[in-house]
């Protein structure tokens, strides 16, 4: 697989990772813990040596990778309405985002701070969550654009829940971002949809089951 396009289905999958973990944390409540710890403290890693490393290795996006290659198999299909509804909204809003460095600054420098908390509560990512989402609530959800997000209104309104969906957003905005700085764009999802799919698939198959 091209080396670009291997670094870039990486990224994207760590944004429909977020996307997919937003909507279970909604609908439910609940959520597998690893790929929530690896979306997470995908916020914290500043200076990663490959894209792999942001999610602490390839196994810590593998619920991303197999997501990603869902919807790309059958993108109609009405089990991925939610998920690539997510999905292209964090798209979108990082390009909000990203047209305003003062807010990105702002971000940079807060996620720094919380850095210090990340490191001493790494086993357990709710006061993590709870840090990130302020910062969410203060930049990105003063955005014009802001996404809705359905789901049980008795997990919403529950603060860990909130929270959580929150941190994931954020999370889905810095891979977002990534993914955009490795040369991904939204018309490539377009004409190169059928590549893109098989290295998801020769990835996630990379790491068979885990």
């Amino acid at each position: 697989m091209a080396a670009a396009l291997k670094e870039q289905a990486i990224a994207l999958a760590g944004v429909a990772q977020a996307a997919r973990l937003v909507g279970q944390a909604a609908r439910t409540g609940s959520y597998p813990d690893r790929f929530l710890a690896a979306s997470v403290h995908s916020l914290f890693q500043f200076d990663p040596p490959d894209t792999a490393a942001v999610y602490d290795g390839l196994p810590g996006v593998k619920l991303g990778l197999d997501t990603l290659a869902a919807i790309l198999a059958n993108r109609q299909a009405p089990e991925h309405r939610e998920v690539v509804r997510y999905l292209f909204a964090l798209l979108y809003l990082e390009r909000r985002f990203a047209a305003d460095p003062e807010r990105m600054a702002v971000v940079r420098s807060r996620l720094e701070h919380a850095s210090f908390k990340a490191e001493h509560f790494s086993s357990h990512v709710g006061p993590v969550c709870h840090s990130l989402a302020g910062i969410y609530q203060d930049t990105l959800s003063t955005l014009r654009f802001r996404i809705k997000v359905t789901g049980s209104a008795q997990h919403l309104q529950d603060p860990r829940t909130a929270d959580t969906v929150r941190a994931l957003l954020l999370a889905g905005v810095r891979s977002a971002y990534l993914w955009r700085q490795l040369g991904g764009r939204r018309w490539r999802l377009v004409l190169e949809r059928r590549r893109l799919l098989a290295t998801c698939q020769a990835l996630s198959r990379e790491l068979g089951v885990v």
